[in-house]
C-alpha cells in the first residue's frame, strides 16, 4: 500500500465514513485507520450472542440527527422507520399498575392516556403546547446545523425577530426543568419529557451548568421533528452503506491498526502505527479529543471533557415478549416505543441525588425499546418464527467512577436493580422471557461506562466524547468556524468531540470534509 495520501482519517465511526465519502467524491485519496478488527465504531450491528442469528445495534440504536442532505448526497439506501409508539411509562396508582402511552400515529390514543393522569384537559393542552414549542425551536435551528457557527448574539436576535424571545429564554438561558414545569403538571409526564435532557450525562433538571439543556436540544431538533427512528437493518446497515459508498469512491481501509503517534511535518502530518508510517496533507481525527492529547506531543485540546460518562447499556435477546400488568396496553405497543422505567420527574431527581451521595438506587432510572417490533430484519427467519425479540436498555446516572474498582460486581448489582425495576410492571419476571445459551446462561449483556472506554476508546465512557456543545459559537474565536478546527491547520476533528457532535448524525464528518474542501478553494 502507498503510504502517502491526501487525507488520513483515524477511526472508522460513522462520522469518519461520512467524511471519507465526501472527500473521496471530491477526488481526494483517503486512508481510514481503525484500531478494532471491524469498521463502524459505536455505530455497528453485531452478533452479540454467537449461538443466535440476531444482529443487535450494540451501542447506538436510534437515529434522529442524521440530515436528509447527507443521505441524499451519498445516495444511501437507509430507510428510517417510524415507531408506532413514542413511549410507554408504567406507574403505580393506588396499588394498581397503570401506564402513560404516547403514540406516534394516533393522537386520540395519546390524549386518552394523558387524560387518565387525572389532571384534565389542561394537561393535554399543556403537553401539546410543549411539543409545539419544541418544534418551533427545532425549525429555527435545524437548517443551520451544516453551516459555520453563528454567535450567540446572532441567535438571540434571530429568536427575537421571530417573536420567540421567551422560547430562547426557556431553552437556552434557564434550566430546562423550569420549561417542563411551565407546561405540564404530572410527575409522570414531566419525567418522560426530562429524559431527553439526561441521556448519557450526569446532570439534573435544575443544573446551573445547563448541560441538561444542551442535551435536550440535540434530542428535539433532529430534522425539525426530533423524532427518533429505527434504521432498517440496524445501525450496521448505515455503516454497510457508508463503507460500500466509500469503497466505490476508492477509499482505502486498514483495520487492527492503532495510531500511536501524530507529528506535524512540513508538508502536512505524519501518522505512526505500531508497524508503519503514513503521511498526509491533512489528518481527520475521529476519536475523542482527549485521546488526541496522548498521541500528539504538546497538544492541548480546546475541546475539554469535564464530565464522565453515565450510560449503562443492557442488550437482551428475548424468546417471548413479557406480558404487562397494565391490561389496557398490549406488550407490542408498549415495547415498540421507549419504555420508561422509574423515570418520573421526582424519581429521576431522587436517583441523581442518591448516586451523587455514593448510593445505588433500589430502582435505577432506565429506558428500553424493542427494535424487532419495528424492524425484524435483524433476526433470522427461524428466530422470527419462534417469536424472538431484541431489547435495548439505556440506564441513567451510572457514572464511570462507580465501576473503576470492581466493574463486574457493580454491573451485576445494577442488572438486578433493572430486574427489580421492570418486574414491578410485568406478569412474570423478565428473566423467564430471556433466551438461553446452550450452557444455560441468559442472553443478556451489560456495558458500563468503563466497558465503553475499553471497547470503543471513549474517555471515561462518555458517549459524546466530551460535554455536548451549544449549537452556537461559544467564543468570538469560534464565530464563523465549522466547529471541527484544532490549533493545527492540518489536523481536523471529525467525531463526536467536535462542536455539534454527539449521537448518530454525520454532522462533524460532513463539516470536516467541507472545511478541507473550502480551504482549498481560491479566494
Amino acid at each position: 500500500m502507498n503510504n502517502s495520501f491526501d487525507i488520513i482519517i483515524t477511526g472508522s465511526g460513522h462520522n469518519a465514513l461520512v467524511a471519507a465519502c465526501y472527500l473521496a467524491k471530491a477526488g481526494k485519496t483517503v486512508l481510514v485507520l481503525e484500531k478494532n478488527d471491524y469498521l463502524g465504531g459505536a455505530t455497528t450491528s453485531q452478533k452479540t450472542f454467537p449461538e443466535f442469528e440476531a444482529y443487535l445495534s450494540r451501542y447506538s440504536y436510534l437515529i434522529s440527527l442524521l440530515p436528509q442532505q447527507i443521505i441524499e448526497d451519498l445516495q444511501l439506501d437507509l430507510p428510517l422507520l417510524q415507531r408506532k409508539t413514542a413511549s410507554y411509562t408504567p406507574y403505580e396508582n393506588e396499588g394498581k399498575i397503570e401506564g402513560l402511552l404516547l403514540s406516534n400515529i394516533n393522537s386520540k390514543l395519546s390524549k386518552a392516556s394523558v387524560l387518565s393522569l387525572r389532571l384534565g384537559e389542561k394537561e393535554w393542552e399543556g403537553y401539546q403546547k410543549f411539543q409545539e414549542r419544541c418544534q418551533t425551536f427545532a425549525s429555527l435551528i435545524w437548517d443551520s446545523i451544516l453551516q459555520p457557527l453563528a454567535s450567540k448574539s446572532y441567535w438571540k436576535q434571530k429568536f427575537e425577530n421571530a417573536g420567540e424571545s421567551e422560547l430562547w429564554e426557556d431553552i437556552v438561558e434557564k434550566p430546562i426543568g423550569m420549561f417542563i414545569e411551565k407546561y405540564v403538571q404530572s410527575d409522570i409526564l414531566r419525567g418522560v419529557l426530562l429524559t431527553d435532557a439526561r441521556i448519557g450525562v450526569l446532570s439534573h433538571a435544575y443544573d446551573p451548568s445547563l448541560l441538561q439543556n444542551r442535551t435536550f436540544i440535540y434530542h428535539i431538533i433532529g430534522n425539525k421533528t426530533g423524532e427518533w427512528r429505527v434504521p432498517k437493518g440496524g445501525m450496521g446497515n448505515l455503516v454497510k452503506q457508508l463503507i460500500q459508498k466509500a469503497t466505490e469512491l476508492g477509499v482505502d481501509f486498514k483495520t487492527s491498526t492503532e495510531v500511536k503517534k501524530l507529528q506535524e511535518i512540513t508538508e502536512g502530518m505524519e501518522v505512526r502505527t505500531e508497524k508503519e508510517v503514513f503521511r498526509a496533507s491533512k489528518v481527520l481525527w475521529n476519536a475523542a479529543p482527549a485521546i488526541l492529547e496522548k498521541t500528539l506531543a504538546n497538544y492541548h485540546s480546546i475541546h475539554t471533557q469535564k464530565d464522565e460518562g453515565t450510560a449503562f447499556k443492557i442488550n437482551i435477546l428475548l424468546e417471548k415478549l413479557p406480558q404487562l400488568k397494565d391490561k389496557n396496553v398490549k406488550p407490542e405497543e408498549a415495547f415498540s416505543g421507549t419504555f420508561h422505567i422509574n423515570q418520573s420527574f421526582r424519581q429521576q431527581q431522587k436517583a441523581f441525588e442518591e448516586i451523587m451521595n455514593g448510593y445505588l438506587p433500589k430502582y435505577f432510572p432506565c429506558e428500553m425499546y424493542c427494535h424487532t417490533l419495528t424492524d425484524n430484519s435483524i433476526l433470522s427467519d427461524e428466530l422470527n418464527e419462534k417469536g424472538f425479540h431484541t431489547i435495548t436498555v439505556f440506564g441513567l446516572d451510572m457514572p464511570y467512577r462507580r465501576f473503576t474498582e470492581n466493574n463486574e460486581a457493580q454491573k451485576e448489582k445494577i442488572l438486578y436493580s433493572f430486574y427489580d425495576g421492570i418486574n414491578q410492571f410485568l406478569e412474570e419476571p423478565i428473566q423467564n422471557c430471556i433466551a438461553r445459551n446452550s450452557d444455560g446462561s441468559l442472553c443478556i449483556e451489560c456495558k458500563s461506562a468503563l466497558d465503553l472506554e475499553k471497547d470503543l476508546g471513549l474517555p471515561m465512557g462518555n458517549i459524546f466524547h466530551n460535554d455536548l456543545s451549544w449549537f452556537f459559537a461559544e467564543s468570538e474565536e469560534e464565530a464563523d468556524q465549522f466547529g471541527v478546527e484544532t490549533d493545527l491547520e492540518n489536523l481536523i476533528l471529525c467525531g463526536s468531540g467536535a462542536k455539534r457532535g454527539g449521537a448518530v448524525s454525520g454532522i462533524p464528518g460532513y463539516l470536516a470534509a467541507r472545511m478541507v474542501l473550502e480551504k482549498e478553494k481560491p479566494d
